[in-house]
């Protein structure tokens, strides 16, 4: 069992900052991947970012490499979504998400959501123009 809990969403001007943490409990979460979809109004959920236990692999949406990193904690149990150079088409739902089967596959596995087990509430980001 794996839970997630979201903080950090909130509202930010176009071209500014935000950080996003997802906090989770469970013995199995150091071995986990774990990714970051969004989610806005009327749109299919679309992969964000995901990283590998170690964190030392990542990927990225095309739409924001080189404006956002993740990274994770896990001595925490913490991952983190910074998010810089923030644009309105940011603006959505996001989710962090846990797959603890210990599965390694290439971006494709990582990208796609059926791809994890266990799902965060979500938390709202709006970007202002």
């Amino acid at each position: 069992q794996v839970q997630l809990v979201e903080s950090g969403g909130g509202l930010v001007e176009a071209g500014g900052s935000l950080r996003l943490s997802c906090a989770a409990s469970g013995r199995t979460f150091s071995s986990s991947s774990v990714g970051w979809f969004r989610q806005a109004p009327g749109k299919e959920r679309e992969f964000v970012a995901a990283t590998t236990r170690s964190g030392v692999s990542t990927w990225y949406a095309d739409s924001v490499k080189g404006r956002f990193t993740i990274s994770r904690d896990n001595a925490k149990n913490t991952v983190y979504l910074q998010m810089n150079s923030l644009k309105p088409e940011d603006t959505a739902v996001y989710y962090c998400a846990a797959d603890p089967s210990g599965k390694y596959s290439s971006s494709r596995y990582y990208s796609t959501a059926t791809s994890y087990s266990y799902w965060g509430q979500g938390t709202q980001v709006t970007v202002s123009s």
